[in-house]
């Protein structure tokens, strides 16, 4: 069953060997030349695999990888019973929001502890289970970087998509992902992403305000 089409990859809930599974298939792009399509396509199912794999190894919760079908250009993954946390994260009481938010920034200082990027961070993102853990999922856009940059344009990236998502919580929710993040990682990283992450803020308000791309 096709559950979503993204501009890279399809999405397909399907029984494989008496699991319920996700497959996600990485689609041919007509305008690339063909070995070049099929070389990035195959690198990148490679890529996202590892990074779900060394997520996992980080204590971050991930869908299991359980084949790589690299003719397919395919990912065969554990499905994850829940909900988004973007359908959730509004109705909730207050509490338990902070409790979530707290959460998530957990994961992401686990993530950037050891140098995983997400590159797609946002609440759509996020799986919440029935037992209230959090799943991080679709690693396409990641990557290995340990620069503070990156990690600061992780989480740049994440606010943005509150704002639009969630304006009405964006404050309160990531004020304890911060605090989430502290307690994960280093205090010295979280200050050196934190205050990157402003600078990263006030050059994009600039460059809007000058009319520049």
């Amino acid at each position: 069953m096709l559950l979503a089409k993204g501009a890279e990859a399809h999405l397909y809930k399907e029984a494989w060997y008496s699991k319920e599974i996700i497959r996600k298939h990485r689609v041919k792009k007509d305008y690339r030349v063909i070995e070049l399509d099929k070389t990035l396509r195959v690198t990148r199912t490679v890529r996202e695999a590892n990074l779900l794999r060394n997520a996992k190894r980080a204590g971050v919760p991930t869908p299991i990888v359980y084949e790589i079908d690299k003719h397919e250009t395919s990912l065969i993954m554990e499905f994850i019973e829940g909900r988004r946390l973007k359908e959730v994260l509004d109705t909730i009481d207050p509490e338990r929001r902070k409790v979530l938010s707290r959460q998530i920034g957990i994961l992401i200082g686990r993530l950037h502890k050891h140098n995983l990027i997400h590159g797609d961070l946002t609440t759509s993102n996020m799986i919440l289970t029935e037992t209230g853990k959090i799943y991080l999922i679709d690693f396409g856009l990641g990557y290995n970087s340990t620069s503070v940059e990156d990690k600061a344009v992780d989480l740049h990236l994440l606010k943005r998509a509150l704002e639009s998502t969630h304006y009405k919580f964006v404050e309160e929710i990531f004020r304890e992902i911060i605090k989430g993040y502290r307690e994960e990682a280093s205090s010295v990283l979280t200050k050196e992403v934190h205050d990157r992450m402003k600078s990263i803020r006030k050059r994009g308000r600039y460059l809007r305000m000058s009319g520049g791309g």
